[in-house]
């Protein structure tokens, strides 16, 4: 019985100690037992796949209400690959323990809103001449593209606007502690996000180097 990975929360960051003393910050994942919603077969649905359910909220629709089948009122509902859907049905419980200290995994998040922000933080762009009368043109993007032709913003300009809020993914982090009775995966190094985040833990396959 094989998943893909977990879903989490993140709930900070703070260090453990290696037994030869050394000290590993890493990130605290809420990892509590996701619940089966839904079996997707091949036959069914064109793949194989499980539906998991994580979180929970007050309120509900009546959709989604007789789609969870009384499993719960879940606060997020999201879709893992796995081996042989031959051994999972509707309502049974993964959790963290599939995980084991020392193993490699990709952890995704959406990451930190920054609101609006110009090009220079958004993009890391140089900026503008901070002499010879420009005073007005320090922080600004320069030319975003030709006047007579094409005589229009190329799509894909890196310019200024939202920034953040967007899916990234952490990839090759060491599982450092995995507590299955009180929920918390510990991974080595940062993930995206703010606290309280949904992320995704998924296995690479990939053990750490000695």
């Amino acid at each position: 019985m094989t998943i893909e990975g977990i879903l989490g929360r993140k709930i900070g960051m703070t260090q453990v100690f290696e037994p030869d003393g050394s000290a590993v910050p890493v990130t605290v994942i809420e990892a509590l037992p996701c619940t089966v919603v839904q079996v997707k077969t091949r036959e069914s649905d064109g793949y194989e796949a499980v539906q998991v359910g994580f979180g929970t909220r007050k309120r509900v629709n009546s959709p989604l209400r007789g789609h969870m089948r009384k499993l719960g009122q879940f606060r997020y509902l999201r879709e893992l690959r796995v081996d042989d859907i031959g051994d999972w049905e509707v309502g049974k419980k993964v959790g963290c323990e599939i995980f084991e200290p020392g193993d490699i995994v990709d952890v995704s998040g959406a990451t930190k809103g920054h609101g609006f922000a110009g090009v220079m933080k958004r993009h890391g762009f140089r900026g503008g001449p901070k002499t010879h009368g420009q005073s007005d043109r320090a922080r600004a993007p320069g030319s975003i593209g030709a006047g007579t032709d094409p005589g229009r913003v190329i799509k894909g300009v890196k310019m200024a606007g939202h920034m953040g809020t967007g899916q990234a993914t952490v990839k090759n982090l060491r599982v450092v502690r995995s507590d299955s009775a009180k929920g918390i995966l510990m991974i080595s190094g940062a993930v995206p996000g703010n606290e309280g985040v949904l992320v995704k833990v998924r296995r690479t396959g990939r053990k750490a180097r000695k």
